[in-house]
């Protein structure tokens, strides 16, 4: 009973055993993911006030963020005139006074009061001479003493605040002092990159007596996420190598090599690299499980074909899942074009050869269709099955599935790929490749998908047309209700409507999108049927236009889709419907309308449907400067076409909350480690995991190691290789 606590040990403690916390409290934690002792000890500080240096209202540099405390002296508000709260809050602190003003938060005025309080954390600005903060975080932190004072998140909501986990994580610290904390690394590890023991780590981060302690502890405590990650990861990857058996491949041969020789162009250095990876796995014995990654545009399909190609040269079947039926037949057209003329050997035909079959199911499919699909796969004579996910219903067998290709994997949920890799024949498990053209960092991709390898098209084939891409600034309600006219050029917006006009005329095409389909109250967007409407009568007066959305019916969204790549429709009004998949080489201008609204990723996928051909092409971002973090993005965009850049943009914006969200849930999720600001320590935990398990793979002299990734990562994390 005196040994050291483990984290497992209190992840397995339920937060009720803390005193004063009844179930009015249990909830409060609960609704903050804060239900056992290891989530009381998690939650760590998400700044500090040092009142050994604590900075003033008189000290604060205009332009710059700051945090002071503060004594809140009077409370009002008022509704704009399009009837959003405001929220103006008078502080002080004996050095002098400021506003702060909060919009659309009308629930401050129930959290401040005179004589409260509070900390502030914001950027100082100027107002009509007088110093303001707008929209700062404020943490309500009580009679604090001591030198350092730890700001822990605040939740009005549930009613939990600074005050409440400080005196939660203080009881955990006290009870757990005489057995103190177990430590997991290796003292090889602790001193290769001079890092603190654990208990030191947590005591610190909770309650430091220098900020210099606080470092040494994050340190510690970033480090130990990203390794236990990385142990969990690798581990997998290896005892999937060990233990299951691959499809056998011979990459090399005729059908490969008059597929390559057939391609009207050269392949890019990054696609010949790439192709190379997947071949290497191919020949392997372990199957393959590799992410291909590349920008709009790069030739992602060209890999994937010749992959195909692989498993059917050595006597396989190949399928390939994409998420729409527009996308899924897209692909089935241009794969049919590339491998037309290609034959395969089959002793049942006369001259010994047949040619190779490409079968393409969708919902779409006909019941007539359907069942001569399924013949053609029990018959071997479909060697490539391209479709939506109605490849993974039943009925649909495949003898001898040797590759599996899922394309925009993102949007499949786990057990749909699980499912479609399930249809291999006997043990054997299929060859899996899982493409994305939406960028991910590197650290991101070798945390958030460390089990697969990675392969990455950084190169676009030549003959891409460069896509000029503008922001058109529109005004919107400043402070104080009036109109905000920074960097407006009132001529542009019509300028854009009448460069469209001009495409139309000089015979290209067009996109016109939009974040709704249909007008809200609650959300001022335009919708893709009120646009549609408005342009018909306004800016595009005269012209053919076309509306697609996701609620308009499969055969009318392909009927329209078809019309407008034939260029029977000039302008086509859209939601994000056609994000991913529409391959229209003479649409050159595509006009996102309230384009702050969309993150860089989608904006970018958005972008990549023009300058798919030989005209030069145009990306008009329609949007107000409405907050900082949409300005960034939307700088971002112009500043660049680069997928990989702007991925890392997004990772510095959005932070890693939603990139780890596909990965990783609940307890594992990062909560002090950054895959942008720790990218060094990212790789350096990779490279520790790989030692220490290739020294001890089943971890059997890490037994603490061991216990704490069974208990901080649920199986059906650490099982997403075996379902990817």
């Amino acid at each position: 009973m005196n040994a050291p606590l483990t984290l497992a040990a209190f992840a397995a403690m339920d937060v009720g055993v803390l005193k004063g916390i009844g179930p009015k409290r249990q909830k409060g934690l609960a609704d903050l993911e804060i239900t056992s002792l290891y989530d009381v000890l998690t939650t760590y500080p998400r700044r500090y006030i040092d009142r050994t240096n604590q900075a003033s209202i008189a000290d604060l540099s205009l332009g710059e963020d700051g945090m002071v405390m503060v004594e809140v002296e009077n409370v009002t508000s008022r509704q704009t005139r399009n009837r959003k709260s405001m929220v103006f809050v008078d502080v002080s602190d004996g050095t002098g006074r400021m506003r702060i003003t909060f919009f659309n938060q009308p629930w401050r005025t129930r959290q401040l009061h005179a004589g409260m309080t509070a900390i502030v954390f914001g950027r100082c600005e100027d107002y009509r001479g007088s110093r303001q903060m707008t929209n700062p975080v404020v943490d309500l932190v009580g009679d604090q003493t001591g030198r350092i004072v730890p700001v822990y998140p605040n939740s009005e909501k549930a009613g939990i605040g600074t005050a409440e986990l400080s005196k939660a994580v203080g009881e955990v610290l006290r009870r757990s002092g005489q057995r103190g904390f177990a430590e997991p690394l290796p003292a090889a590890l602790l001193g290769r990159h001079d890092l603190v023991g654990r208990s030191q780590a947590l005591r610190a981060i909770h309650a430091p007596e220098t900020m210099g302690q606080v470092a040494d502890a994050k340190r510690r405590l970033i480090y130990d996420e990203l390794f236990r990650i990385q142990v969990a990861l690798v581990r997998r990857k290896m005892q999937l190598a060990a233990t299951t058996v691959g499809v056998p491949h011979e990459p090399n041969g005729v059908l490969v090599d008059g597929f390559f020789a057939g391609l009207p162009f050269a392949l890019t250095s990054a696609q010949q690299r790439t192709i190379a990876e997947v071949f290497a796995d191919l020949a392997g014995a372990a199957p393959m499980h590799r992410l291909l990654q590349g920008d709009v545009g790069a030739g992602k399909t060209i890999v994937a074909v010749a992959a195909m190609l692989a498993a059917v040269q050595s006597g396989h079947q190949a399928a390939l899942m994409a998420p729409t039926e527009v996308l899924a037949e897209q692909h089935h057209a241009s794969v049919r074009e590339m491998l037309d003329g290609l034959e395969v050997a089959d002793a049942g035909t006369l001259a010994g050869t047949r040619p190779l079959g490409v079968g393409l199911l969708s919902n779409r499919t006909t019941a007539a269709g359907r069942r001569k699909i399924e013949a053609g796969l029990a018959e071997g004579r479909i060697d490539l099955l391209i479709g939506t996910h109605a490849l993974i219903q039943d009925g649909v067998n495949f003898p001898s599935l040797g590759m599996v290709v899922i394309d925009e994997q993102h949007r499949f949920g786990v057990e749909q790929r699980a499912a479609l890799r399930s249809k291999g024949a006997g043990e054997a498990v299929p060859d899996v490749l899982v493409m994305t053209a939406t960028p991910i960092p590197r650290t991101a991709a070798m945390t958030v998908y460390g089990d697969l390898d990675v392969s990455v098209l950084d190169e676009l084939p030549p003959g891409r047309t460069p896509i000029d891409t503008r922001w058109v600034r529109l005004p919107f309600e400043g402070a104080e209700g009036e109109l905000d006219l920074t960097g407006v050029d009132p001529a542009a917006e019509p300028g854009m409507w009448q460069h469209i006009r001009a495409e139309v005329e000089a015979g290209r095409q067009v996109y016109v999108v939009t974040p709704l389909v249909e007008e809200s109250a609650k959300l001022e967007a335009s919708s893709a049927e009120e646009t549609l409407v408005r342009l018909q009568a306004d800016e595009l007066n005269g012209l053919r236009l076309g509306l697609l959305h996701g609620r308009v019916p499969s055969a009318d969204k392909e009927t329209t889709m078809a019309s407008f790549r034939r260029g029977e429709i000039d302008v086509l009004v859209a939601t994000t419907v056609i994000e991913v998949g529409v391959d229209v080489p003479n649409a050159t201008v595509m006009t996102i309308l309230d384009a702050d609204r969309f993150g860089i990723a989608q904006l970018h996928q958005l972008r990549g449907r023009v300058g798919r051909g030989s005209h030069a092409s145009f990306c008009y971002l329609v949007a107000a400067a409405s907050n900082p973090i949409a300005e960034q993005r939307l700088e971002a965009m112009v500043a660049t076409t680069d997928g990989f850049e702007l991925a890392e943009v997004d990772l510095e914006l959005r932070g890693e909350g939603t990139i780890m969200g596909e990965r990783q849930k609940g307890r594992s999720d990062l909560k002090l480690a950054s895959l942008r600001r720790d990218r060094y320590w990212v790789e350096k935990a990779r490279e520790d995991a790989i030692e220490l398990l290739t020294a001890d793979p089943e971890l059997a002299d890490h037994a603490i190691l061991a216990e704490e990734i069974e208990a901080l990562l649920a199986d059906d994390e650490t099982d997403f290789l075996l379902k990817s």
